[in-house]
């Protein structure tokens, strides 16, 4: 009868080693699967949100240039990428550096987006 016991205790003690083991490789394996969903999730929210600066600049690109010769599509990017930089803060000479063109012409591509962001300020003070 004690032998009984004992094997059925020892059974228990087995099954709920088993039982444990099992209950963390299943929370490792949802873990792993949350992980790479939010990952997926948070590389589809930056494409998104930078879908979304690219839009916001070439409105504001085009509404600018509205009623003016159409420009090249590289020209475009180059003012995007110009006008991006500006609105994060970068100065005319880092802008001018980045993308190897000469002060004078970045200033003179930038002027317009400029004078628009003083006004800005000027009508707040």
């Amino acid at each position: 009868m004690g032998w009984i016991i004992a094997i059925l205790f020892g059974t228990a003690v087995v099954l709920l080693i088993i039982s444990l083991i099992k209950t963390t490789q299943q929370k490792s394996q949802l873990e792993q699967q949350v992980e790479h969903a939010s990952i997926s999730v948070l590389n589809e929210v930056q494409e998104l949100e930078k879908q979304i600066r690219n839009m916001q600049l070439d409105a504001e690109i085009t509404a600018q240039q509205s009623g003016a010769m159409e420009t090249s599509s590289e020209e475009r990017q180059m003012l995007r990428d110009m006008l991006d930089l500006y609105k994060r803060g970068y100065s005319v000479e880092s802008i001018a550096a980045k993308s190897k063109l000469p002060k004078t012409e970045v200033e003179r591509m930038l002027t317009p987006y400029m004078r628009r962001k003083a006004e800005r300020g000027m009508v707040a003070q």
